[in-house]
């Protein structure tokens, strides 16, 4: 069975339809493909981008400890939906903000609608206690008016506006994954999507990373390996305030950091779901299930570590170990389920 996604009309600058989305990336790149007429939905974009993944690199430090991800980095969703879908992408980066900002507002004054990515330190629009400084968040550009930006920002409820000095500080914030004033848009579409040939790249891009990369630090079996340094920080020798600091670390990038581990589980399962439907392929709407367990387990885990990292009595090392090792072994398992799914 041949599923083929038509594009339509692409709307104008004024017909933006905003839309509440559970990542960032994955809902602008949805609402960016939508505007320009073909409907592809977060769950679709985020799957078809072979966007899931876990990471974790000892090596690499954010605020002292290993950076551990339970995503492809920054730009992959837009660089995968690139290749699988056959969008033609322009991004631009720039060193002076005054050029940035004058090249965005040509970009809107020809009836653009741009992504850009921002720090979310610096928006002003979040409430004060979900400020951090995370310079990897996405969000839409729709029109502006005076020096107010209006912007469709997938993670608000509503669109907002944001004066250009709040959002010149966004798009020019320092640090790791420093935004530049990165602008991106679509400067060719495909009349069509063959659906089937796209989830099939997707799917043997993704379980590829996920099961058969030869580096041991990235898919299923860093999961295990981060199970086995948590385990090994029972040891009486070790620092139980770095051991509590730590957990910490990886339950905060895993519930707070994007979506989260759980959350991005959520998403990959809705993507096997609608697949399997489109496609009438019971298989992948079987492994939307499994999926979907492993997110729970991810939740149990988190849970369990916010209670060690209070003291909570009954919750050790050890078990938050044996948790960790759930979710390897369920992640292990569906995308096995997914790598044997004939397409």
């Amino acid at each position: 069975m041949t599923t083929l996604i038509q594009r339509t009309a692409s709307r104008s600058q004024q017909d933006f339809e905003h839309r509440h989305a559970a990542h960032c990336e994955s809902g602008v790149m949805s609402s960016l493909l939508r505007h320009h007429g073909l409907d592809i939905s977060e769950a679709m974009a985020f799957g078809l981008a072979s966007a899931p993944l876990f990471v974790h690199l000892p090596f690499v430090r954010v605020e002292g400890f290993p950076l551990t991800a339970y995503r492809a980095a920054p730009g992959a969703i837009i660089r995968g939906l690139q290749k699988t879908l056959g969008v033609r992408m322009r991004s631009e980066r720039f060193r002076d903000p005054q050029a940035a900002g004058r090249r965005l507002d040509t970009l809107l004054d020809q009836g653009q609608v741009v992504g850009a990515q921002a720090s979310v330190y610096w928006l002003p629009y979040f409430p004060p206690d979900m400020r951090f400084h995370f310079n990897a968040h996405n969000l839409l550009i729709y029109g502006r008016t005076g020096d107010d930006y209006l912007i469709s920002d997938p993670v608000a409820e509503h669109t907002v506006r944001c004066a250009r000095e709040h959002l010149d500080k966004a798009r020019f914030a320092r640090g790791i994954f420093a935004p530049r004033g990165l602008l991106y848009y679509p400067q060719a579409m495909p009349r069509q999507v063959h659906l089937e040939n796209a989830v099939r790249q997707a799917l043997r891009k993704t379980c590829f990373l996920m099961l058969r990369t030869p580096w041991s630090l990235i898919g299923v079996g860093a999961i295990r390996r981060l199970a086995e340094s948590v385990r090994r920080l029972a040891d009486p020798a070790q620092d139980p305030r770095y051991a509590r600091l730590f957990v910490s670390f990886i339950v905060r990038m895993q519930e707070e950091i994007g979506t989260g581990g759980g959350g991005f589980r959520f998403v990959y399962a809705s993507f096997l779901q609608e697949a399997g439907q489109l496609l009438g392929r019971s298989e992948l709407e079987s492994a939307a299930v499994a999926m979907t367990a492993a997110g729970d387990a991810w939740r149990q885990f988190a849970l369990a570590g916010a209670r060690f990292c209070q003291q909570k009595a009954g919750v050790g090392l050890d078990q938050l170990a044996t948790a960790m090792l759930e979710c390897y072994q369920r992640e292990h398992a569906v995308f096995r389920q997914l790598a044997a799914i004939k397409t």
